[in-house]
Formats: structure tokens, sequence, C-alpha cells
């Protein structure tokens, strides 16, 4: 597994990631209509645009395996670390490697996480790496279609 920057051949690869009903349902706060790859590109245009967000590609084996990356979550005001791992690349380990690497990447703490409360295997994959529960939110969660619990982790130094 290696992290390197995201290339705009990773995109569609990306894009169709999101696609799988199984892994939209498991991140749940995915995007309105993830088959809008017009919104998808201009959301991460924005996303690559801004110097304050570090994002990488999630390479095994050569292939795109997904991505993950630290941005400024507006509501809690503070860095947070989300990812995505094509289901394919599930089980293997490679969230928790790619999250471990990007810490080591970035010094800003304190850092959060989110997830669903029902995503057993994203809230494996903070813990492992050294997050703990801070608390609990409820929001709406398009991949559902309805509000759902969230619970937010935190990393100390």
């Amino acid at each position: 597994m290696e992290l390197r920057d995201v290339e705009d051949d990773d995109l569609p690869v990306l894009v169709d990631q999101q696609l799988d009903p199984e892994a939209n349902r498991m991140a749940a706060f995915a995007a309105t209509d993830p088959a809008d790859r017009d919104a998808f590109a201009a959301k991460w245009a924005r996303i690559r645009a801004d110097e304050t967000v570090t994002m990488r590609s999630i390479v095994v084996d050569g292939s795109v395996a997904g991505s993950v990356m630290l941005w400024r979550d507006e509501e809690l005001d503070a860095p947070e670390v989300s990812y995505w791992i094509g289901t394919e690349f599930w089980g293997r380990g490679i969230a928790t490697a790619a999250l471990t690497e990007l810490l080591r990447l970035v010094e800003i703490r304190p850092l959060y996480g989110r997830a669903a409360k029902d995503n057993a295997g994203s809230i494996r994959v903070l813990e492992k790496c050294g997050f703990e529960p801070h608390g609990e939110e409820r929001g709406y969660a398009n991949a559902r279609g309805e509000e759902i619990a969230e619970v937010v982790y935190r990393l100390e130094g």
C-alpha cells in the first residue's frame, strides 16, 4: 500500500467506487447523487485546489484502492480525517494502513474522525489509529434516506 498525490486518472476510479450500493450504505453520509459525475468532478476540483486539504490516493498493487484526506470540518471548526476504500479492497487492513500513513504526514492535533454508528469497520479503523470516542451526533444520511446516529472520534497528540 502506498499513498500518492491524487491524479486526474484516479477520479473515474474514485467516482465508480462511490457508485457501489454497499459502500454507500456503510459510508451513509455520501453524495446526494453518487452517479452525478459532474458534481463529483466539481467537488474534487474544489478539494484539490484547497491548500489546507491533504489528500492522497491509496494505491495497492498498482490499483487505486481509495482515498484518504485531512480537511477542515466547518461544523466542528476542526481538522477531520476521512477515507474511502473500494469494496474489493475491504477487510485487508488497507484503510488502517492508509490512515496511519496520513497521520505520519500531518502533524496537526487534535484531529477528528467520524463514522456512522453502525459502521463497525470504519470505527475499528479509527480506534486502531488511536482515535478515541468524543461524542455522538445525528445527521441526515443521503445514502440511507434517513437521519442516523454518527460517532465522532478524536485523536490527541
